[in-house]
């Protein structure tokens, strides 16, 4: 499962970023690439419109404080825009 969730948030990253995002990827543990995949699916979800009168994800904890340091990073390394079209 781990090498699949590389494969797919490899996927993901602008074709110029594809190999500094796979170094990133490859030194997180499973727990980390499955909450980068979750937040990235939970956004495009969002944006489509699909998850109204779900329970609200944006609950804070320090674990989930730190992951998403992990998600920014990724998307930096990855060239991943996210919200207003900017780089992260």
């Amino acid at each position: 499962m781990r090498s699949t969730l590389v494969a797919a948030l490899v996927a993901c990253a602008d074709s110029p970023w594809k190999a500094k995002a796979r170094r990133f990827l490859c030194g997180l543990s499973s727990d980390e690439l499955q909450y980068i995949a979750g937040f990235l699916g939970g956004c495009i979800l969002e944006s489509a419109g699909t998850l109204a009168g779900t329970p609200d994800s944006r609950q804070c904890s320090e674990d989930r404080a730190l992951k998403m340091i992990l998600v920014q990073e990724y998307m930096r390394r990855a060239g991943v825009r996210g919200p207003f079209g900017i780089v992260s």
